[in-house]
């Protein structure tokens, strides 16, 4: 029955239109398949994954991309990425440039810490000393009455610790800051970060001779400041001069070593006395 209805013909018929057949295969609309754009996202566009994500993170996450942020303009300065390379430095490290700064002629300190010079050292060495000398000398203060007075009560002076921070916070900020300003003027090119990394270990040496200038003899406490001095001044003197090399500056290395006295004698009359 079905093959007779199919073979009549139905051209003769009013309002009938004859079949247009293509040969192209039939387009569907864009919007057929709502999915099909919504699968990725974002879409790669002919473009490889990896580098279309990593475009995006870019845009949008400070941690899409391991570059740094240029540091060469002074936005550089007010942001704290750029301090972190000074920081990147681990328990080694740190003591084999302690270990350096004990013992002066042991190695050039600017060579041992031209690939990476860190600012960790300063700061942390600096602070040390800073509680130490300030505890160590309230306790040196009173054994020392009470060695000539045995009533003598015990009486923190707070004033050592804002003296301590001014005075170590100060000095290691401010010296290495202007020999790198005198070393400028006097036509060399010096590295302020590699001044203040040998600045701040060379200061290691006066948190161990605080634990030996407690017991309240005089003699042994000028020993003990006067030796650590010798050798803190040695390290920066003998730093400073193979920094600058064939240079004839005898006058700067000479002031570096006076100056590493001074904090010395400085620390001894005014926290050990």
């Amino acid at each position: 029955m079905d093959e007779s209805y199919a073979g009549l013909p139905t051209s003769h018929l009013l309002g009938s239109v004859p079949a247009v057949i293509s040969s192209a295969p039939e387009r569907k609309p864009e919007y057929a398949n709502p999915q099909a754009n919504l699968q990725i996202f974002p879409p790669n566009n002919g473009v490889d994954k990896g580098k279309s994500s990593k475009s995006y993170e870019g845009l949008g996450s400070p941690s899409g991309g391991n570059e740094e942020p240029p540091t060469n303009s002074w936005k550089g300065y007010f942001n704290i990425a750029s301090y972190t390379q000074y920081f990147d430095v681990d328990t080694d490290v740190v003591l084999d440039r302690i270990k350096s700064s004990l013992y002066p002629h042991h190695g050039d300190f600017f060579t041992k810490i031209d690939g990476n010079p860190d600012l960790y050292g300063l700061i942390w060495i600096s602070t040390t000393l800073v509680f130490v000398v300030a505890a160590f000398g309230n306790c040196a203060t009173y054994l020392m009455d009470k060695s000539s007075n045995s009533k003598t009560t015990w009486n923190f002076d707070v004033g050592y610790l804002s003296m301590a921070a001014c005075a170590i916070y100060g000095y290691t900020l401010v010296v290495p800051a202007a020999f790198f300003f005198l070393l400028q003027y006097l036509g060399s090119s010096p590295s302020l970060v590699r001044f203040w990394c040998m600045w701040g270990y060379s200061l290691f040496i006066f948190i161990c001779c605080s634990f030996l200038m407690i017991p309240p003899l005089e003699f042994v406490r000028w020993t003990v400041i006067l030796v650590a001095g010798v050798v803190s001044a040695f390290f920066v003197a003998f730093n400073i001069k193979s920094y600058i090399g064939g240079s004839d500056v005898n006058l700067v290395v000479v002031a570096s070593f006076v100056l590493q006295l001074v904090l010395a004698l400085f620390i001894k009359i005014w926290f050990f006395s």
